[in-house]
């Protein structure tokens, strides 16, 4: 309007320095759950981790980054689906609640990788831990547990899966380079800075370790194969050459629940029927679940310091053998709710005749199993199998569905990293629902 001057308003001045005074304690409201997962490590003992930092008091060097925040950002990012050190590295500086979590504590995504595969045994003991602090509070019952194997994709392609001949001819390529190598350092040796020629030499090393892991995994292929052909040749009579991975020799090639042949580890899950909290995780390198009951059971009734008094598997997860003798343990008897695989009709009667007699033969534990699995309430009992499904989805919602690690042992540790995240998940839950109805 004429007579008016110009506006007058605080521009931005992205250029001036400035002290800002800054509160973390107030970037999350009180009930976040970067609040809770401090609060939740803050109750745990991890002076096995702290035993095993090198950095001490009187001595040169700097401090290392705190464990407990390092647990706390894992654990945080494994309930969030965050399953990349650089990703969570990220969060770190540009995320309010990670921030809130670090608040300077110095974290890079070298040391995050290392820290999330290099305490297993820890892992596994806290989960034991944290179980019992939970069936301590009445969180959930104990006596009813669900088991299932879910395959996850490995890291590790199709085209990296060797015969011996191309492993022959890798290690002669590796070996060659490790020559070239060695010829190029004696011939001038400023020719590459000291740090490239250690990474080089570090791969080398690396692929040759490789090598031989996947020479190990064919000589195991090969031992199962003969095994397999003493009982039933037919089944052996046309499979091609066994191969192995060089990208992750303990990887192996499996058909997955859309059909598709990838490599991939069998993980087997045991939960509690009623609200899903994990007892125990295994990860195997086993193409199928048969025979994997018992271990389970047995590693699930360690961790939680009291006997199974159900069992619920899918047709397949177990051997008459393992029924038999879990149904009639003399201190604490199983009762095993797993559906016979159905019988063939279009045999002929002679067939039948010696099926007859078999059955016949069975001890009384199995004769009784085959009954009581035709009952209405073995029916209603065997609907509670769906609450593993509904854990193997959770945990392929927060990237467990494919790994970014390779080796049994380090996907081991992802796999307790991801029970921790999902035991805790259900009790946050459940205190939240108590909390509200109280």
């Amino acid at each position: 309007m004429a007579g008016r001057g110009k506006a007058r308003v605080v521009v931005a001045n992205r250029a001036q320095l400035s002290w800002d005074l800054i509160n973390p304690d107030g970037w999350l409201a009180p009930d976040h759950r970067a609040r809770l997962v401090v609060g939740f490590i803050e109750t745990l003992d991890l002076t096995v981790l702290y035993d095993k930092v090198e950095a001490r008091e009187g001595t040169a060097g700097r401090p290392a980054a705190d464990p407990a925040v390092l647990f706390a950002l894992w654990l945080l990012a494994t309930m969030d689906g965050v399953g990349s050190a650089r990703e969570l590295d990220r969060l770190t500086s540009q995320d309010l609640a990670y921030r809130w979590v670090a608040c300077g504590v110095p974290v890079n995504y070298h040391g995050l990788a290392e820290f999330r595969v290099a305490h297993a045994d820890v892992l596994d003991d806290l989960l034991t831990e944290t179980l019992a602090a939970f069936m301590a509070e009445r969180l959930f019952d104990a006596d009813e547990i669900v088991v299932d194997g879910t395959k996850i994709k490995a890291s590790a392609g199709k085209s990296s899966y060797k015969r011996a001949l191309r492993l022959d001819e890798a290690e002669a390529a590796a070996k060659a380079r490790v020559a070239a190598l060695k010829a190029e350092v004696d011939a001038d040796p400023a020719a590459s800075s000291k740090r490239t020629q250690a990474a080089r030499a570090r791969g080398l090393r690396q692929t040759q370790e490789r090598i031989e892991k996947a020479r190990g995994k064919l000589a195991e292929i090969e031992a199962e194969k003969a095994e397999r052909a003493k009982r039933s040749p037919k089944e052996v009579a046309g499979q091609k050459e066994a191969r192995a991975s060089l990208t992750d020799p303990q990887a192996r090639r499996m058909r997955c629940a859309d059909g598709a042949v990838r490599a991939s580890y069998n993980v087997q899950i045991a939960v509690t029927t009623d609200h899903g909290f994990v007892t125990a995780i295994m990860a195997t390198d086993r193409r199928n679940d048969s025979g994997l009951v018992r271990p389970m059971l047995e590693a699930s009734e360690q961790r939680l310091g009291r006997p199974i008094k159900r069992l619920l598997a899918d047709t397949g997860f177990a051997q008459v053998d393992d029924i038999a003798a879990l149904s009639s343990r003399p201190e604490a008897p199983v009762g095993v709710y797993i559906h016979p695989p159905k019988d063939r009709t279009d045999v002929k009667p002679a067939t039948l005749l010696v099926r007859q007699r078999e059955r016949e033969r069975e001890p009384q534990t199995i004769k009784d199993w085959r009954q009581r699995m035709t009952t209405n309430e073995a029916e209603a009992i065997m609907k509670k199998r769906g609450r593993i499904e509904r854990v193997n989805a959770n945990f392929k919602n927060r990237g467990f569905g494919t790994l970014l690690v390779r080796g049994l042992a380090k996907v081991q540790a992802i796999g307790l990293w991801h029970a921790l995240a999902h035991n805790l998940t259900i009790a946050l839950r459940l205190r939240a629902m108590a909390a509200s109805a109280a």
